[in-house]
């Protein structure tokens, strides 16, 4: 067993993929700008995610080839899109109504912190990143499950699983997992519990770069993910 997390540690797209795998056929879902937009790429064979995005569209696809994009198919990310037969356009307005009636299944975010309450801190005007809550404070409290992927650890190597979150918050109690580059981490009665972590890591090394107690009930499951 090894404490090396530089040498185990997943990727982003290891990250996201795994985060994939647990959306289910036919679920509405939204996903949050940046490192959260990968996940789509990653839909299990049979399965088939209605993607939202809050600028307007319902259904869209993958990404363009290089050199292929069309400006005025874009993401809230201003990513460019492709159309499945059955996109859906329609106004900013009525895309935040979808969002606030409560008709998205999954949200998945990114996060600066998350506590161990399943507050979320995603945007701060300290970190020079997102300048603002922006439409991350209606999502985590309109779909059905918000999920969070995340390096398990900042740049600097410290915690973002705590027990309260140090920055601004975007939600409170709105998050039910975490997959980490380290773990996959469920949120239930106001504690971390551990469902997957990566073989070759130690309980003690994970809980060593965790702020808040990781608790287990049952086995906790070897995080397993191709090379993608």
């Amino acid at each position: 067993m090894s404490n090396d997390l530089s040498a185990l540690k997943l990727t982003n797209a290891q990250i996201a993929w795994r985060a994939a795998q647990d959306i289910e056929d036919g679920a509405y879902v939204n996903l949050g700008i940046g490192f959260p937009e990968m996940v789509a790429r990653f839909q299990p064979e049979g399965r088939h995610a209605v993607f939202h995005t809050e600028n307007g569209v319902l259904g869209f696809g993958e990404a363009p080839p290089e050199g292929e994009e069309d400006w005025d198919l874009i993401n809230a990310g201003k990513k460019a899109i492709t159309l499945r037969p059955g996109t859906a356009f329609f106004h900013h307005a009525d895309s935040f109504a979808m969002v606030r009636g409560g008709h998205l299944d999954v949200a998945i975010l990114g996060a600066y912190e998350v506590a161990q309450n399943g507050d979320l801190a995603n945007w701060s005007t300290g970190h020079g990143g997102v300048p603002a809550v922006g439409g991350a404070m209606d999502l985590v409290h309109g779909a059905r499950r918000v999920a969070v992927i995340t390096d398990h650890v900042t740049k600097q190597g410290a915690p973002k699983l705590l027990e309260r979150c140090t920055l601004p918050l975007t939600g409170v109690g709105c998050v039910t997992r975490v997959y980490t580059s380290l773990a996959v981490v469920d949120i239930a009665d106001g504690h971390f519990v551990l469902r997957e972590k990566i073989a070759g890591l130690t309980m003690e090394a994970l809980q060593a770069v965790t702020g808040a107690e990781l608790k287990l009930d049952g086995p906790v499951a070897d995080l397993i993910v191709p090379e993608v």
